[in-house]
């Protein structure tokens, strides 16, 4: 017999190991028979959750006439060769959905069980879980309906067995979780979702799979698969039809601050335009003329506007001269167009001196007198 060493065992094994605390009475009163010692285990609190779990209901199983056999456990746990486990460090399925990158399986990591290698294991699985159903019938057949030390242990060592024999059986079919997942087409159904009902589908096929019917397990499985995708499928489907309005962050639109801007700076350029044309901003004849010309508004074609020097040479000045006119036009526009479109009091104070600057004086005095 191999014994196991702590580094054999696997990173759960040597959790559960670190958790279970073993106390050792000495003393020969305590122990039953003279010079024996008595081993007490205490359960760690995960293990009592476990243990109050696995009592709580019926542990199902399928039965088989080799259970009842004399010496069952050594045929069905010693007599059969070794059966080899998968790999299962290439499967990451969502993450390689999510990069882009496909990730292929190499031939030596495949497994492939051949019917008695299956038949094997799902004895060795329902074995396990009859074992539970057994303890369980013994203990609620007390009237404490309390286990012993000794059952609590047995019921614990059956449970973690049949599990880690389920693992091995699930990981083995792993690629065929995935190669269905892939070849299944729902546009309503996100991959990583497919995947994960595709995992619990399969899960599902082990505890219900009876090997005794000489069928191969895969061939179960993939319909148990299908038929999770198609219920997968069509309760996504009921539900968008009683929620339509689903958010999707795909469909939002962010332009939401530049349509904003854009539409703002048309009604800017428009009401320019008319301030301009209406001369609301009390500019003189030679600063329409300057404006009018530099930004195209008597224009046909207002993409062309005139230079500076083309400008000048219509009103008879330099172009230095026009770029003084043109900056002093803007500035009596630029206070018109804060006062009247944006709002701005002070703005509006300062366009109104502005615009009495340029008035007659009696229009000046007129004014003042109102105010």
């Amino acid at each position: 017999m191999v014994r196991t060493t702590p580094s054999n065992l696997s990173p759960l094994e040597q959790d559960r190991k670190r958790n279970t605390k073993v106390d050792v009475v000495a003393d020969k009163a305590v122990a039953q028979k003279p010079g024996v010692v008595t081993v007490t285990r205490t359960l760690s609190a995960s293990d009592q959750k476990l243990l109050s779990d696995l009592l709580e209901s019926e542990q199902d199983f399928i039965d088989s006439p080799a259970f009842y056999e004399d010496d069952a456990v050594t045929k069905i746990y010693d007599e059969p060769a070794g059966i080899p486990k998968p790999d299962t460090s290439w499967y990451h399925p969502v993450m390689d959905d999510l990069s882009g990158r496909t990730r292929t399986i190499k031939t030596a990591q495949q497994i492939i069980l051949t019917g008695a290698q299956e038949k094997v294991l799902f004895h060795q699985f329902n074995y396990a879980r009859y074992r539970i159903w057994k303890l369980q019938q013994e203990v609620w057949a007390t009237t404490s309906r309390k286990p012993t030390p000794v059952q609590a242990a047995e019921i614990l060592k059956w449970y973690r067995r049949s599990d880690e024999i389920r693992q091995q059986i699930a990981n083995t079919n792993l690629a065929l979780v995935l190669a269905m997942a892939k070849r299944t087409r729902m546009s309503e159904v996100d991959f990583a979702d497919l995947v994960s009902e595709g995992n619990m589908a399969l899960l599902r096929a082990v505890d219900k799979f009876d090997a005794g019917r000489g069928y191969k397990f895969s061939t179960y499985a993939c319909r148990a698969i299908l038929k999770a995708f198609s219920r997968q499928g069509m309760k996504l489907s009921k539900y968008r039809q009683r929620f339509p309005t689903d958010f999707d962050p795909k469909l939002e639109r962010s332009n939401f601050l530049e349509t904003k801007r854009s539409t703002f700076e048309k009604d800017a350029a428009e009401e320019v335009k008319r301030i301009v044309i209406q001369n609301r901003a009390e500019l003189t004849d030679v600063e329409r003329t300057v404006i009018e010309h530099r930004f195209g508004l008597e224009s046909t074609d207002p993409e062309r506007p005139m230079t500076l020097e083309q400008v000048g040479q219509i009103i008879g000045v330099t172009k230095e001269r026009v770029r003084q006119i043109q900056n002093k036009a803007m500035e009596k526009i630029r206070l018109t167009l804060e006062a009247n479109f944006l709002g701005n009091k002070e703005a509006k104070d300062a366009a109104a001196a502005a615009a009495a600057v340029n008035m007659p004086a009696r229009s000046r005095e007129e004014m003042i007198v109102s105010n």
